[in-house]
């Protein structure tokens, strides 16, 4: 279906709605707004810019806590001159089309550099935020320390842009916890704070912060500030080749030890394994007893297997909790053999925290190069697909690949929600998403509601499913916030990411639902393109 074609259901819609309101003897306010708030929403998604701008300064005749009703000479005046501005051109531009112009990712976004601001600071929070994402970064936002702490260890953001006055606890505080992680990880950390005294300055510094930006924030100064550090950050990471903090090497390193190690296969024949290990239900351990224990798990891990292999032999850091060794002149029978010793060795450590102890486990995968198989996107395949089979299995144990492994890896779905009652909008969104192919998720189910009702009441959920509800923020019979606080009261929130779609310019609204556990808020109207690459910078931390 063509923009222009979106255009003239929106223009259908409304004169049907005006014609059904002639024939009665009164509307109500809250008909209306929700009539304006809907049109103005759907009329700039669909790029009728005239037809939203209307709706937009019509909406401030009328509420939504309004019991008052309309006759029609009344309304009629107010709402009546819409219908000239549908057709011709729209001078504020035209939205791409929601099929034919819009280019998904299909796995291939863009990557952008993602930014941690925590703070608290209603007005400065929107400004930054839209300034930031017009010079194409991604911004996480953390109203309070205890957030800017979750989404610090959950997201690992590429900087981080701190206020010293937060109201749970001071970012001096949060520093304290995560200076060491984030230098580590090379992350810069720049405090925004109005506070001016030269020993708060000096004091953080010391501790490790790269800048400090006094308030008021001259935001030209500021944007090229972000974009000098993100110069030298690049140069950083171009020269590093070890993980921080596991000490095995990184994913960039894998990379060229592969290429290399095809590259002497092809021209040598000399055989080498893949082995793929991953710990088991590491993320339990994170959420049992926190990032800070999780991170010594996998220290501990690297560690022994750095201390278990020879010198020819690589060990890298292939991702999270996941890991790769490269066994060079070994067939796979032999490297099943040392790691099935490391595993033994592994299992009977003990960890210890909140005075409980604990053990853990990893599983693994491997496979040898052949002539058949020596292309390094089929080495991978295969040991995931061994690997897999251990988890599988019972998760403790290793798998040699052969070509009749009986179970292949098991898909990943994402279920993505829409809630909105316009219905054009669900119609628009709905296909988008069943067009959408993000990478490492095996398909992508779509449905749509049209209220927070009959979605709550829909039974919608399975634990063993990860969800994206899109969540407009009013709707009838239940407000989109009370439909979020149900959702974040009886649904684990590692299964849900919630974004929430408004066209409420009131910032206290926005920032409340971020208070109450959304992930994320996209401002209607929005251009489909901008929604698509925030859903896929959350789904690209979505744990599965």
């Amino acid at each position: 279906m063509t923009t222009r074609k979106y255009k003239e259901l929106v223009e259908q819609r409304t004169r049907q709605t005006l014609e059904t309101w002639s024939g009665q003897q009164s509307v109500g306010e809250r008909e209306i707004y929700r009539f304006l708030h809907n049109l103005k929403g759907t009329a700039g998604t669909v790029g009728l810019d005239r037809v939203e701008r209307f709706a937009g300064s019509a909406l401030l005749y009328f509420s939504d806590h309004s019991d008052k009703v309309w006759l029609e000479a009344e309304w009629r005046e107010v709402l009546y001159p819409l219908l000239g501005l549908f057709g011709g051109d729209d001078s504020a531009g035209a939205v791409p089309d929601p099929v034919h112009d819009i280019s998904l990712s299909n796995g291939e976004s863009q990557q952008k550099y993602e930014i941690l601001l925590i703070e608290d600071d209603v007005e400065l929070v929107a400004f930054l935020r839209e300034s930031l994402e017009r010079h194409s970064y991604y911004v996480n936002i953390a109203m309070s320390a205890e957030r800017g702490l979750k989404l610090f260890y959950e997201s690992r953001p590429d900087m981080i842009l701190l206020d010293i006055l937060l109201p749970d606890q001071s970012g001096i505080d949060v520093l304290h916890q995560i200076i060491g992680k984030a230098t580590q990880e090379r992350i810069p950390i720049i405090i925004i704070s109005g506070e001016h005294s030269k020993d708060i300055q000096l004091y953080a510094y010391s501790l490790g912060v790269m800048d400090y930006v006094s308030k008021p924030v001259d935001i030209d100064l500021f944007l090229m500030l972000i974009k000098n550090r993100f110069e030298l950050k690049k140069e950083w990471q171009k020269s590093i080749i070890i993980d921080e903090l596991t000490g095995a090497y990184n994913r960039k390193f894998f990379n060229q030890t592969m290429k290399q190690l095809v590259s002497d296969f092809r021209r040598t024949e000399r055989t080498f394994s893949l082995a793929l290990l991953d710990l088991d239900h590491f993320k339990q351990i994170n959420d049992t007893y926190g990032h800070l224990v999780g991170d010594e798990v996998l220290q501990t891990f690297s560690e022994l297997v750095r201390g278990s292999i020879r010198v020819e032999d690589t060990f890298c850091r292939y991702g999270g909790e996941e890991f790769a060794l490269f066994m060079p002149n070994t067939p796979a029978a032999s490297a099943l053999t040392v790691i099935e010793r490391i595993q033994r060795q592994f299992a009977d450590m003990e960890f210890q925290a909140k005075h409980e102890l604990f053990h853990v486990t990893f599983s693994g995968g491997i496979t040898e190069i052949r002539a058949s198989r020596d292309n390094p996107e089929e080495l991978i395949e295969d040991a995931d697909q061994a690997l897999y089979a251990s988890k599988h299995a019972g998760r403790n144990q290793t798998t040699l690949y052969d070509d009749y492994l009986p179970v292949g890896k098991a898909e990943k779905v994402l279920k993505v929600i829409m809630v909105d009652d316009d219905a054009l909008i669900r119609k628009i969104v709905v296909k988008q998403f069943m067009d959408w192919k993000p990478a490492n998720i095996s398909r992508v189910e779509v449905s749509g509601y049209e209220s927070g009702v009959k979605f709550l009441q829909s039974g919608w959920y399975s634990a063993d499913d990860k969800y994206i509800v899109l969540l407009d923020g009013i709707m009838p019979e239940l407000d989109g916030l009370e439909v979020l606080e149900q959702l974040r009261s009886s649904y684990p929130e590692e299964n849900l990411l919630v974004v929430m779609l408004t066209g409420r310019n009131d910032q206290q609204d926005i920032i409340h639902a971020l208070q109450m556990g959304a992930d994320d808020y996209i401002i209607k109207p929005f251009h489909l393109p901008e929604l698509l690459m925030r859903v896929e910078r959350l789904v690209h931390r979505f744990l599965f």
